[in-house]
């Protein structure tokens, strides 16, 4: 017997009856819902549901239910994904200079906060080797120029399909990348230190100060080929004053990419998020 949960997220046409369709899909079948969650985009026409039940019971392997539940969502032009707590995401973390988001997230990794295993840490630095060695994750040094990024892009692909990753995590990784690159993996989460869309690109503090701002900010967000115009997952600011100095608006907006970027990356491991053209549903 099966352990453990499976999770459904649905996009489809807007209609009648979806909700009930579903739900004695999991009925019919011998499973018990824990979780229900549900959203109609009329803009879009859509509706996005997140539902989760409880394996144990559940008449259909865990091979037979993506088939089975196809035959529903064929007809209702739906898309879907189906996951499974019980298969844990791999996932890498991808850093430059800045140790604060990667030291994050290994933290709450080690105290059992995020439902993953980080087996790779990337860098275009040598100088966070020592971090990786201290949580016995492998650390791959690789720097990139103009003139070998297409040759590198490809190194990183291949270390990717070698370590089984699920995710990429930029945590503070100071590179842009290519559109072959996210053609080919387009798993990736970015910590961007903005309140998005204010302040796009480079040296976002700076310009802040220079505004005047009264609040700073930091998002998380999935990334595509437009720069920092991905589907944002997750935001939020914190108060700053006159007195605060460019020096003093880094240290602060630190404290928020490391909540920020945890905060979205947990919830995407937990299959919480649905992208709706550039947005994202969010099924907190």
């Amino acid at each position: 017997m099966a352990s453990g949960t499976a999770i459904l997220l649905v996009s489809c046409p807007d209609q009648k009856g979806l909700v009930a369709k579903i739900a004695n899909f999991i009925y019919a079948n011998g499973g018990n819902i824990l979780h229900a969650d549900q959203h109609r985009d009329p803009e879009a026409g859509l509706f996005l549901s997140r539902i989760e039940w409880d394996l144990a019971g559940f008449n259909l392997p865990q091979e037979i239910i993506g088939p089975a539940f196809n035959a529903i969502a064929q007809p209702l032009g739906a898309t879907w994904q189906l996951h499974f707590s019980n298969l844990v995401p791999r996932l890498s973390i991808w850093v430059s200079h800045q140790d604060h988001c990667l030291l994050d997230l290994l933290w709450r990794h080690q105290a059992g906060e995020l439902a993953a295993t980080i087996p790779l840490i990337v860098s275009n630095h040598p100088h966070l080797q020592g971090i990786a060695e201290q949580f016995g994750i492998a650390f791959h040094h690789i720097p990139i120029t103009k003139v070998t990024k297409v040759a590198q892009e490809q190194h990183q692909l291949a270390l990717l399909k070698e370590y089984e990753v699920d995710l990429v995590v930029l945590a503070k990784y100071m590179q842009v990348l290519s559109p072959n690159f996210l053609g080919e993996f387009n798993q990736v989460i970015n910590i961007h230190h903005s309140f998005l869309p204010a302040f796009m690109g480079a040296n976002p503090y700076q310009r802040a100060y220079q505004r005047g701002v009264k609040i700073i900010g930091a998002t998380a967000h999935y990334v595509t080929s437009e720069l920092d115009e991905g589907p944002i997952i997750e935001q939020d600011v914190v108060r700053i004053s006159h007195r605060d100095d460019v020096k003093e608006l880094i240290r602060k907006g630190k404290d928020v990419e490391r909540m920020v970027l945890a905060r979205a990356v947990r919830l995407h491991l937990q299959h919480r998020t649905l992208i709706c053209g550039n947005r994202t549903v969010v099924f907190a």
